[in-house]
């Protein structure tokens, strides 16, 4: 009898011990492989007909019961094998054997149950989740029951605590996503060697429910539109010497447009008319003028403009009065940044200098300026560059004077009445 009693101690237990920390090892490279696992790449592996991707995914959309599961398990199994480590210890060794079973326990625990299955996980965190995830979904059953209670005692101390939780199993954290988008791109930028054009193009992406039209727009005094009491004569001249292609029609005063002239339309209209320009009624093929708030967001306009399937919008502030346009271009420009073609003008508003000074025209806006010359001025104050100097100097300074602010020397080199035309800027490490 004794004989027998021996054998199990000596084999059974052991025995049953490396079986649970094998368990323990599976829970813990379990929880790091699914809980930081690419999302996105898990996703694509779905979308291209990988079922186990599936599994994974949908253990993770229940992120609560999959920890809970995992962590439960885990306890359990790392509890059963130090009790039964603490019995063999004391069989042998009398009271002192907790002191070795913890000691020993407490080693093979952490460097075979933890350490080495999460950093196993760590390195190969896709094939580890594709691998576990068959193997969890039958614990995370067997567990559910407990699994439920005792996210019922966490939840009502947490009420009781005052502590509102959320469902970490719905995608509404928005703000905390596009974060971990711009870290993943800021990571990527310096890991991946994302050349600076591309940055600053997902970095727009993200911002476009940030930006107003009234930062991008083409401002009213910069804006070509076409007076109607002109000679007929005239008008035609003024539209198909444009470089643009639709221009906007007032009549009275500049500030009642009733119209945008597109070339195109006038072409169309001259060509039954045979050299009778003067029959042309502009105001019969100019369409009709669309306006929209400056205070619409990017992603608000692109998202109307492909509704509208137009390209073309007039931008009024919150009085009805005509702040400028904008175009579907101007939205694209934001992202990928300048779009030429054969009609564009070939004018340079951002000159580089030898000496590392940058001359450039007071309407660029800042955030042209950061992305080709990847500097990081503040946007939210004022949109052109000439808008932040007047909002960091507090006045309308005049030609010559030079502020200091952000890291550069800001120098007015000429001025039309109240509006800054030029400045050269300084980056003070120079």
């Amino acid at each position: 009898m004794e004989t027998v009693d021996f054998d199990v101690e000596l084999i059974f237990l052991p025995l049953a011990i490396l079986f649970l920390l094998l368990l323990s090892a599976f829970f813990s490279g379990s929880e790091t492989a699914l809980t930081g696992a690419s999302r996105a790449r898990l996703h694509q592996m779905e979308q291209s007909g990988n079922h186990r991707a599936s599994l994974v995914n949908r253990l993770r959309d229940k992120h609560t019961k999959l920890i809970s599961a995992i962590l439960l398990g885990n306890n359990l199994v790392n509890i059963l094998a130090s009790s039964l480590a603490t019995s063999i210890f004391i069989s042998y060794f009398g009271d002192i054997g907790v002191a070795y079973a913890t000691l020993v326990m407490t080693v093979l625990v952490l460097v075979f149950a933890e350490v080495l299955p999460k950093t196993i996980a760590l390195r190969r965190t896709i094939p580890v989740a594709l691998f576990v995830a068959p193997l969890l979904q039958p614990a995370i059953v067997l567990l559910s029951p407990i699994v439920m209670s005792i996210n019922y005692i966490v939840d009502t101390t947490l009420s009781l605590m005052g502590i509102k939780g959320y469902d970490g199993d719905t995608d509404t954290l928005t703000d905390a996503a596009q974060d971990e988008l711009r870290g993943a791109i800021e990571l990527h930028s310096e890991d991946a060697g994302i050349i600076m054009h591309e940055r600053y193009m997902l970095d727009t992406i993200l911002d476009m429910d940030e930006v107003d039209l009234g930062e991008i727009m083409v401002h009213r005094k910069n804006v070509e539109m076409v007076d109607g009491a002109k000679p007929v004569r005239e008008i035609i001249d003024q539209v198909l010497g444009s470089p643009y292609t639709r221009l906007p029609l007032w009549k009275d005063n500049p500030e009642n447009i009733i119209g945008v002239v597109h070339a195109k339309d006038l072409l169309r209209a001259l060509i039954p008319l045979d050299g009778d320009y003067e029959k042309l009624d502009f105001e019969a093929i100019a369409v009709e003028p669309w306006f929209v708030p400056e205070t619409t967001t990017l992603r608000s306009q692109l998202n109307a403009f492909l509704d509208r399937k137009s390209h073309f919008a007039l931008v009024v502030d919150e009085y009805g009065a005509l702040m400028g346009l904008v175009t579907l271009e101007d939205i694209l420009e934001e992202i990928v940044g300048e779009i030429a073609d054969e009609h564009d003008l070939a004018v340079s508003d951002i000159r580089m200098l030898k000496d590392g000074r940058v001359v450039t025209k007071g309407d660029v806006t800042i955030r042209d300026l950061n992305r080709q010359l990847n500097w990081s001025l503040p946007d939210e104050e004022a949109a052109t560059i000439a808008g932040l100097v007047i909002h960091e100097a507090q006045i309308i300074p005049d030609i010559g004077q030079a502020f200091l602010f952000h890291g550069y020397k800001f120098e007015v080199m000429r001025k039309e009445h109240n509006q800054i035309t030029e400045l050269r800027i300084t980056p003070l490490e120079l």
